[in-house]
């Protein structure tokens, strides 16, 4: 049997061009950290996980202090286990937040290596049989007045993107439904967008939005309210008129369970990075097919678009704000609203590490 051997952690912190702000959050930079797994034949798998610029400190450690430790000697060809072994052995430090973090971080270093053994990309090891899936552009771009809106709607189309995500959540809901409108103008009635508010509504101030905001035919609008408030989901799908993604702060299949069975969410949409990894993202997603629901995703697209590729119902692949481009050797190509996943065995991500250590923290 081959076992895991050593682990490498990393954790970095990488500043943006400049700050970007939505709803609840000011940022300036964001956080990677990362876990290589190196097993008994000599094969290296990459996991990783990312923060919008705080709480990396907390994943690195137990990522190095404990978890480490704890995986060493575990069975490398048995993500699903190891994973639930280690959860099990830390859970009592805390469920949710940076634990869970790190266990994505480690669930997705233990997939990799499977794919690298069987030299077979991670698709296909998931069963997927198309590797072509549509995705759209996730503005971060609430500090934008129209003007600037519009023209980087423009960037991204010219990108290869054929839908659009936009922030919402301005003080104001006047300016929110004239950003959206300008935006509708400009793109015109049948293009795919979309809006995201990152929790930054009241129940009331989401139910009273998503009314105004109908008429513009959002694909759906994102987190309107506190993620914790399942019932609330519900009441604004009801009675909102506007389709509902949610779950980028949800971090247990059983939390993606109570909020389908609120009637709370019209796309699931875990993120990779924090919902417990491919294991758990992998779970989400048949939970989301036995509802008649469509998954979606959130950040980490050239990892998930290899997850997306693997189900049978699926909206679209979210390519991030947050780009590794600038520090991977091979960015996902867009082309014609759609990205392919790629061959390369595992999930295929593979790190510039000279050019990502001008920014370590450790």
């Amino acid at each position: 049997m081959c076992t895991i051997e050593t682990a490498e952690i990393g954790h970095y912190r990488i500043p943006l061009p400049s700050p970007i702000k939505d709803a609840t959050h000011v940022i300036p930079d964001f956080e990677i950290v990362t876990l290589r797994l190196r097993d008994t034949d000599g094969a290296e798998g990459l996991g990783y996980t990312y923060t919008v610029g705080k709480g990396g400190v907390a994943i690195a450690a137990l990522l190095s202090g404990e978890i480490a430790d704890l995986v060493k000697d575990q069975d490398a060809a048995a993500p699903g286990a190891t994973r639930a072994a280690v959860a099990n052995m830390i859970h009592w430090g805390g469920r949710g937040g940076a634990t869970t973090l790190a266990l994505s971080a480690l669930d997705m270093a233990l997939w990799d290596l499977v794919g690298r053994h069987a030299q077979m990309p991670l698709w296909r090891i998931l069963g997927g049989g198309d590797p072509v899936v549509d995705c759209y552009a996730g503005g971060i771009d609430l500090h934008m007045d129209v003007v600037e809106l519009c023209e980087q709607a423009d960037r991204f189309r010219a990108e290869g993107f054929r839908a659009i995500k936009m922030k919402l959540g301005r003080a104001n809901l006047r300016e929110d439904i004239e950003r959206v409108a300008a935006m509708r103008a400009h793109l015109g009635d049948d293009f795919p967008l979309m809006g995201d508010v990152n929790m930054g509504w009241t129940l009331p101030q989401a139910v009273t939005a998503c009314r105004a905001l109908s008429e513009f035919r959002l694909v759906w609008v994102e987190e309107p309210t506190d993620p914790d408030d399942m019932v609330g989901h519900g009441r604004i799908l009801r009675e909102g008129g506007t389709p509902i993604a949610a779950g980028e702060n949800l971090r247990s299949l059983a939390e993606f369970r109570m909020l389908i069975d609120a009637h709370g969410v019209s796309y699931p949409e875990p993120d990779v990075a924090n919902c417990g990894g491919i294991s758990e993202f992998m779970k989400i997603a048949h939970l989301a097919e036995a509802n008649n629901l469509s998954i979606t995703s959130h950040g980490m697209h050239d990892v998930t678009v290899h997850l997306l590729a693997a189900c049978t119902k699926r909206s679209r692949l979210e390519v991030h704000g947050f780009s590794l481009d600038d520090y991977i050797t091979h960015p996902l190509p867009v082309e014609d609203g759609a990205v392919r996943a790629p061959e390369r065995p595992g999930h295929g991500v593979e790190f510039l590490w000279d050019k990502l250590a001008r920014h370590s923290v450790r």
